[in-house]
């Protein structure tokens, strides 16, 4: 037995090491490369084989199936592999490319190995369309609608993203599609065991997972009655409070802060999408200048001023450079650089990235830098100010599309003149009553443009109700000074719950309720934030790396809630999680834009796929911090294994739901994978660390096997390393190593 043990532990640890280096090898070869040399070795293949087999034996050697739950459990991984196995050894992966003007059927496909197949059927493509979201140009969905011929006669089918197509057990998903648009490439699978095996293997795994809950002899239930769970102690904390400094430099001219409102209530087509122009004003400021204001003014007045009085901005010093290399390359002392510093009598100075004839080193800031000065360009020429809708005349499919356009556009010919001339000479005149001062007309002549914006485009338009929602969601979303706030809270409720835990002395309960009712005003703030910005873009706020970190701190907050009266200290922990989580997504929102969402993306699996992740994320970091508090009272207080002891049992009772949710959440993103994109296991780094990270918890889930587990120390130690995993899963994935699932850092 004890060989079975070292056999199935040990195995499971190399094949953790495997997936690490081989997510290090994808990005410095390519996928193809790891694919055949690791992931789908033979040898590599034989150690899963060999694991699963082992871990059976080692199962059934110490009557595990005495206990059907436990022993279900396990054996549903085992299914999955099996199903993997079968996947691997017999199913095929390929592609297909169809036209419209084709002269004959197609009948065959390539397979990833470069072979090609034949089906048992003929293929059409009868037609196909990019389905657009109304009033825009982002696509909303890809539609091929096929013919199929078999001998017998002649079926319709219909693939599109996240709807696929299946016939005679070949499933058809939509890949990509010819810039013609009348040609489409779909990728073909056929796996008629494998899919429905591994399927199998995931309905068992739920199943069990939701009964060990219940059961009365798991292990769960035995930590839920442990006497060190009983004990309760508070947490407490300081406010933090700071002043900003007054600026003394005199600010450039603007206009009078109800007039620059008024231009934020126009309709604006940008992003893809139509929305408020003050949406475009924040984003301006954010990028501009890296916070959603400027010394006192608002956004609409930041962007107005760069548009009406640009001789005066192009002097302020409020263009943010990050990059040292770029200011020593302006010449700028400090982060902030002034317009007229981007050039100089030799011209452009960051033109082409060299300077002196030598490169570049800092590619990354030299492109930020350059987006900048495109876009001040842009609002100062105001071609970036899309703000007249007109609807075409039909074209030869009867369609009728509508473009939004600037003061720098070329109009199309056919538009009727008086339309021409109120494009061209509305902005002119507000130009000439800013000059003369008269905001009331100004006022008057954007009423009318607002009027024109809802009578061209009245049909394709956010309702009211959207418009004002958004304009509500910019004046709310802050994450900076609530991630600086909520941190100080946490830090400091850590440090004094520590110092009152080791001379084990008392804690009022009205602190406590300070400090819950402080979160729950956060927890409020984040649900109405993302409330805000689900309504706005038509879908839920889970598609990047800003939207994520928001749901994570939400989880936080209400984890938070249902822990604090058996672990008191998780009070602290939720305050220093959300400040974190918000931190992070600060770097998101200097990119934060309100997208239309991707089309392989407008799917219900991944809604719950980020929220399963998120909640297990935000368990295994409450794990970890409760690892640091065991550490600081074991150096700080000899007569302290009691305390130390009961954070451990608590690590352990959070441990299961942790791990379990962590392996539903990977099971849905396989589902959802297999449904958009036809495989359910495709090696993507964000798949490999998250299955790593599920690896190496599941191991503190086997303190009988394996006994350091039991020791407390060691366990809490371990609850700190193996965090390094979720960090790399979220961040060195997105940030270092890529893949497909890289676009949550946008």
């Amino acid at each position: 037995m004890k060989l079975l043990r070292t056999l199935s532990f040990g195995l499971t640890g190399l094949l953790v090491l495997f997936m690490m280096v081989a997510t290090l090898l994808e990005k410095q070869y390519g996928m193809a490369f790891a694919a055949r040399y690791i992931y789908g070795s033979p040898f590599v293949v034989v150690c899963w084989g060999v694991t699963a087999v082992s871990s059976v034996a080692y199962l059934w050697c110490r009557k595990v199936q005495k206990q059907p739950l436990t022993f279900l459990l396990h054996l549903s991984f085992v299914v999955i592999l099996s199903g993997a196995l079968v996947t691997h050894l017999f199913g095929l992966q390929g592609s297909v490319h169809l036209r419209q003007d084709a002269d004959k059927p197609v009948e065959t496909f390539a397979v990833a190995d470069g072979s090609v197949k034949q089906f048992p059927f003929s293929l059409y493509l009868k037609d196909f369309n990019v389905m657009y979201y109304p009033g825009t140009s982002a696509p909303m969905d890809y539609v091929s609608n096929l013919l199929v011929e078999d001998g017998t006669g002649t079926v319709e089918g219909e693939v599109s993203m996240n709807h696929i197509y299946s016939y005679q057990n070949y499933r058809f998903y939509q890949s990509r599609y010819d810039s013609d648009g009348k040609g489409t490439t779909l990728s073909v699978a056929f796996d008629p065991w494998g899919i429905a095996i591994t399927y199998t293997g995931y309905a068992l795994l739920l199943l069990s997972m939701f009964l060990f809950f219940f059961g009365r002899q798991s292990q769960f239930r035995k930590l839920l009655r442990s006497p060190l769970l009983k004990s309760a102690a508070a947490c407490m904390a300081l406010l933090f409070l700071s002043a900003a400094n007054l600026q003394a430099r005199e600010l450039p001219r603007v206009l009078p802060r109800k007039t620059a409102e008024s231009f934020g209530n126009l309709y604006v087509y940008y992003n893809n999408r139509i929305c408020p122009l003050q949406t475009l004003a924040k984003d301006f400021a954010v990028k501009l200048y890296g916070k959603p204001s400027y010394k006192g003014l608002t956004a609409e007045q930041v962007l107005t001023g760069w548009f009406f009085y640009y001789d005066n901005w192009k002097e302020e010093p409020c263009i943010r450079i990050k990059s040292k290399e770029m200011q020593q390359l302006l010449g700028v002392k400090g982060n902030y650089a002034r317009l007229v510093d981007f050039a100089d009598i030799g011209g452009y100075k960051l033109d082409e990235g060299m300077q002196d004839g030598t490169e570049v080193e800092d590619k990354r800031g030299l492109e930020e830098a350059n987006e900048k000065f495109s876009l001040v360009s842009m609002v100062a020429a105001g071609s970036i100010w899309k703000l007249y809708p007109y609807i075409s005349a039909e074209d030869s499919t009867g369609d009728r599309r509508i473009t939004w356009y600037s003061l720098a556009d070329r109009l199309p010919y056919e538009m009727p003149q008086y339309l021409s001339s109120f494009i061209r000479s509305s902005m002119n005149y507000v130009a000439e009553q800013v000059a003369r001062g008269d905001f009331q007309q100004v006022d008057t002549v954007l009423g009318k443009i607002r009027k024109y914006q809802v009578r061209e485009a009245g049909g394709f338009m956010p309702s009211d109700a959207r418009f004002k929602a958004e304009k509500w969601y910019n004046s709310l979303n802050n994450s900076r000074p609530l991630a600086m706030a909520s941190m100080t809270l946490g830090i400091l409720a850590f440090i004094f719950y520590c110092q009152r835990t080791i001379s084990r002395k008392r804690i009022p309960v009205r602190v406590t309720v300070v400090l819950l009712s402080l979160l729950g005003v956060l927890f409020v703030y984040l649900c109405l934030t993302i409330i805000l910005r689900g309504f706005v873009s038509g879908h839920l706020p889970m598609s990047n790396g800003h939207e994520t970190m928001q749901l994570m701190a939400a989880c936080v907050a209400l984890l938070t809630f249902f822990l604090y009266r058996r672990i008191p200290v998780v009070i602290a922990f939720g305050f220093l999680l959300c400040g974190l989580a918000l931190l992070v997504s600060m770097l998101g929102e200097a990119n934060p834009q309100i997208t239309q969402l991707m089309p392989v993306l407008s799917s219900p699996l991944l809604s719950f796929h980020v929220v399963v992740i998120m909640i297990a994320y935000s368990l295994l970091a409450f794990i970890m911090l409760n690892g640091v508090t065991a550490i600081i009272l074991h150096y700080s207080r000899k007569d302290c294994t009691v305390e130390v002891e009961r954070l451990q049992v608590i690590s352990r009772t959070i441990l299961y739901p942790a791990v379990f949710l962590l392996a539903i959440g990977i099971f849905i993103g396989a589902v959802w994978a297999n449904v958009s994109w036809g495989r359910y296991w495709g090696w993507d780094p964000k798949e490999v660390w998250a299955l790593v990270t599920m690896l190496v918890y599941a191991l503190a889930l086997h303190p009988a096997s394996l006994p350091w587990f039991r020791r407390p120390m060691f366990f809490h130690l371990f609850s700190i390393i193996a965090f390094f995993s979720v960090l790399i899963t979220y961040f060195g994935v997105n940030f270092l190593l890529g893949g497909m699932h890289s676009y949550a850092n946008s």
